[in-house]
């Protein structure tokens, strides 16, 4: 445990993440021909205390040239990454307790396992969103990353190097936490500092840096304020600025956004889609807001119960979901979903509801033909701004109705079914009161066919 300051106490691994600061510049291999003994050192100043030696603890850095300062690259790969939490000792059960609620994690001899089987390749400076209800495993894979966490199993590599027992101050990651994690006895300007201080870099440099990130993220008037002087919103970006001072080569995030009210996350959101554009560093993004997912994210990762779902572009997993989880999780509203029958009648794939029967688009046809998929009970999903008012068609009832503006939300009992559907306004006045018989219809394009069985999408 270290003690850095009086105030606030902080764990070893954290300390390490928070405050030390990978060397600046690029870190060079240079195999000395004396006894064949490798030196990283930084190329950022001329002398520096912070040289790690493979067979010698003495070394001389080099000075900064323009070759030097370009960039690492920056892939990141997990390989079947595995984290289990042992087994707590069990606890005696008194009379009248009520039973233990049940996990939907797996339960093994060897303990409760977090995250399973995660494999996952990023480029360089790409943006992926992980994605996910409570308990679902991501931030524990983020914190696997960040080396926070061990790694019970599997591999994870950064560039060409494997990070598994690699400390976290040796990474050349950034993390920026979901609590700000500032020193309320430094200023903005020396919150952003420290790190750089306990590398002992040059003071103009750190000037340098600092400024550059506040012009970034447009905190330069706060510099000279304490973080009590500041908003939610202001602390963020200053904790996002302690993190980019240090040109890592990989910045996580672990739900920044969620302490800020929603006008400040819309704001900061859109903050944090100029950053990425502005800096050179892969971005690694743990949220359980699917919005935040969908517009972050060049990729996003959708995990539940320790495992992948689905991997793909935030239209991607929109268009095409590849389980009900993933189509119930993605979009707001969720998806609309109801039981029916898949058919096929004269080689086309059809859709009944008992009320309609749809003919499905010829992509979709082509798809299921490919799989050869047969005739089966189904659960039929749509989307509420795909299923449209008609003269006839599935009726129901409107249960309630929500104004939002631009469009109005009706929750609409059909056959002891709940649907949502949106219906836009444009601009003119909409009444649908309580009661309103309605009947609604839908396009053999936008109904997505899962199995009973699998809950798995059968075109897929």
């Amino acid at each position: 445990m270290h003690l850095i300051f009086p105030y606030v106490k902080i764990n070893a691994s954290y300390s390490a993440l928070c405050m030390a600061t990978p060397l600046y510049g690029v870190q060079r291999s240079i195999k000395r021909r004396n006894k064949g003994r490798y030196d990283w050192r930084c190329g950022s100043v001329e002398t520096c205390r912070n040289v790690k030696s493979f067979g010698s603890s003495r070394g001389r850095c080099l000075r900064r040239h323009g070759d030097y300062s370009q960039r690492i690259m920056a892939e990141v790969r997990l390989v079947n990454l595995k984290k289990v939490y042992p087994n707590n000792e069990p606890k005696k059960k008194k009379k009248g307790d009520a039973p233990e609620k049940k996990t939907n994690l797996q339960i093994t001899d060897e303990g409760v396992v977090a995250v399973q089987e995660f494999s996952l390749d990023i480029a360089d400076k790409e943006f992926i969103v992980l994605v996910g209800p409570s308990g679902c495993g991501k931030s524990t894979t983020l914190r696997m990353i960040a080396g926070l966490e061990d790694i019970s199993d599997g591999e994870l590599w950064i560039g060409d190097k494997k990070m598994n027992d690699v400390e976290p101050k040796d990474r050349n990651i950034a993390m920026v936490f979901q609590n700000y994690a500032l020193y309320p006895h430094m200023t903005v300007y020396e919150n952003m500092a420290f790190s750089l201080k306990l590398k002992k870099v040059d003071k103009a440099e750190i000037d340098k840096r600092v400024r550059e990130a506040a012009e970034i993220l447009d905190i330069t008037q706060y510099l000279d304020r304490k973080p009590k002087a500041l908003s939610g919103g202001q602390r963020q970006r200053v904790a996002i600025g302690r993190a980019i001072v240090r040109n890592p080569q990989v910045m996580l995030m672990d739900e920044p956004l969620s302490n800020l009210d929603a006008k400040l996350r819309n704001q900061m959101r859109a903050e944090i889609i100029k950053l990425r554009e502005r800096i050179n560093t892969t971005f690694i993004y743990v949220t359980h807001d699917q919005t935040e997912a969908m517009t972050l994210g060049d990729r996003i990762v959708i995990m539940k119960d320790g495992f992948i779902q689905q991997i793909g572009t935030p239209q991607e997993v929109f268009d095409h979901p590849a389980n009900l989880f993933v189509a119930g999780f993605i979009g707001t509203p969720q998806m609309n979903m109801m039981d029916a029958k898949l058919l096929k009648k004269d080689g086309k794939y059809m859709v009944d509801t008992g009320s309609i029967c749809v003919e499905l688009a010829e992509e979709k046809q082509a798809r299921l033909a490919a799989k050869n998929v047969p005739e089966q009970d189904i659960v039929l999903g749509v989307r509420p701004d795909h299923l449209m008012l008609c003269a006839d068609g599935i009726k129901g009832k409107v249960d309630v109705s929500e104004m939002m503006g631009s469009s109005v939300h009706l929750h609409i009992n059909a056959d002891g079914r709940d649907l949502i559907v949106i219906v836009p306004t444009n601009g003119a006045s909409a009444h649908f009161p309580m009661g309103s018989e309605v009947n609604l219809i839908f396009g053999g394009n936008v109904a997505h066919v899962f199995s009973k069985e699998t809950e798995k999408n059968l075109e897929w």
